[in-house]
């Protein structure tokens, strides 16, 4: 398959396009311009030799019209190679015996000079074929007034080879297309360089692109135009996703085998040290059970998908619905109240899994340690940035609550999988992991309303 067009190469293929067809139609249009220009001022100028003729002209007393002795240019009376010819057509023309008069240029030449018209306006017409050549001619009928004798009606004609007019136009047509071509080739150049400065922040972003791949820069940067930063502030935050998630599996590896190495540890020693069966049995069964947690936990914290810069907003109250009728089955004989205060703006912006942990593990929490009542509220967060709404997420209950001095304890980063909080367990940790895998925090203190415990998950705050 052919190699796809660059955006510069297909802005300017483009806009050479649209030139060429601009400085075509601006040449005919000049062109044309320019040849009925000079048209019009052939006109004029064999108007004014059929001006000086009919001036130049007299009347004998007969009667007869007495035609001018010389031309108005000294080219009516050159035999030949002229180009000017002028003729008249009447009854009385002294010296002519067939009714007509022409001027030195114009004898013997096969002239359009025949014809007898009314009186009226000028008539011009052009350019006419003739063995002389193509000629204008401007023709026009009068009646000459001879001093109260018989008025003399007259035909005078003046006529121009096309020469000189198909000389000026070959001339103008050179140096139109002279300087049209000039100035297509200055805009085109000019266009250039003005995609290649405009283009200049892709370029500079496929090659931020190529550095970070290669591992020489961590993000694209912020120095580019308005209408490309949210693009780069999308990569950004995809690149980071990524490397978060890379790590976080990285990790969660680490933590696997670090914590795997006491239970495996413990039955070995029952092993080495020859125990009896039923010791060994019961040994076996509580650490494998411990191993069955703790792969379950970091199972739990390698599937959480973290923060998504292209996820759909998922609603939170159908979710928690779903989540709070299971619990009370659970819990049936505590007969806990379960109360939403969820804005309908509130939105999840990740994984429906990691939506479902979440607010499982916390309100599974409550449920645990709650005398009657918890209170779920969801509301969403300012815009930072230019970056979307967070959310916020607050689980009370009205049990025991949780002393500050532990408070720290309980969320302490890097919490191992084996490692138990009283009336905890494992969920909280990965609450904290799913929490910091989405850009937020958590907070723990009590509840100004219920008494109990409240816990506070704040998602998209950095």
């Amino acid at each position: 398959m052919a190699r796809p067009l660059s955006l510069q190469a297909r802005s300017l293929a483009a806009a050479g396009v649209v030139l060429a067809a601009f400085l075509a139609l601006a040449f005919i249009a000049l062109d044309r311009a320019f040849y009925e220009a000079a048209e019009s001022s052939l006109r004029e100028r064999l108007q004014s030799y059929m001006y000086a003729y009919l001036a130049g002209s007299d009347t004998t007393r007969a009667g007869a019209l007495i035609p001018p002795e010389v031309g108005p240019d000294p080219r009516f009376d050159r035999p030949s190679q002229s180009g000017l010819y002028a003729g008249i057509v009447g009854a009385k023309i002294l010296g002519s015996k067939d009714g007509s008069w022409r001027s030195p240029s114009a004898v013997g030449r096969e002239l359009p000079f025949t014809e007898s018209l009314p009186r009226g306006p000028a008539q011009f017409r052009g350019p006419i074929e003739t063995p002389a050549g193509d000629v204008f001619v401007l023709a026009q009928g009068v009646d000459w007034n001879s001093g109260g004798k018989s008025e003399l009606h007259l035909t005078f004609y003046v006529a121009e080879g096309d020469d000189a007019l198909r000389a000026q136009i070959d001339v103008f047509r050179r140096t139109l297309l002279t300087w049209l071509g000039v100035l297509g080739v200055a805009l085109l150049l000019l266009l250039l360089a003005v995609l290649r400065w405009s283009l200049a922040p892709l370029r500079r972003v496929s090659t931020d692109l190529a550095r970070v791949e290669r591992g020489m820069q961590e993000h694209l940067g912020n120095q580019y135009p308005v209408e490309l930063s949210g693009l780069t502030t999308s990569l950004d935050s995809f690149i980071e996703a990524e490397r978060e998630r890379v790590k976080r599996y990285r990790n969660t590896l680490s933590d696997l085998a670090h914590s795997l190495k006491t239970p495996l540890a413990v039955m070995r020693s029952q092993l080495e040290t020859g125990s009896d069966g039923e010791s060994l049995r019961w040994t076996v069964l509580e650490q494998v059970g411990r191993m069955d947690e703790i792969v379950a936990y970091q199972l739990s914290r390698a599937a959480t998908s973290g923060h998504q810069t292209f996820a759909a907003p998922l609603l939170i109250e159908p979710y928690a619905e779903e989540i709070v009728r299971s619990l009370e089955k659970v819990y049936a004989g505590k007969s806990v109240l379960c109360e939403f205060e969820i804005d309908p703006a509130a939105r999840f912006h990740g994984d429906q899994g990691d939506l479902m942990e979440l607010l499982g593990n916390l309100l599974e929490n409550a449920f645990k340690w709650a005398r009657r009542r918890v209170l779920l509220d969801a509301r969403p967060l300012a815009s930072v940035g230019g970056r979307r709404a967070g959310v916020e997420f607050s689980v009370e209950d009205d049990g025991p609550g949780i002393d500050e001095d532990q408070v720290e304890h309980l969320l302490q980063r890097g919490v191992r999988g084996d490692e138990r909080v009283q009336g905890h367990g494992i969920g909280l940790a990965i609450v904290q992991d799913i929490v910091r895998a989405y850009r937020g925090e958590i907070v723990v203190d009590r509840s100004p309303s219920l008494g109990g415990a409240r816990f506070i998950a704040r998602l998209g705050v950095r």
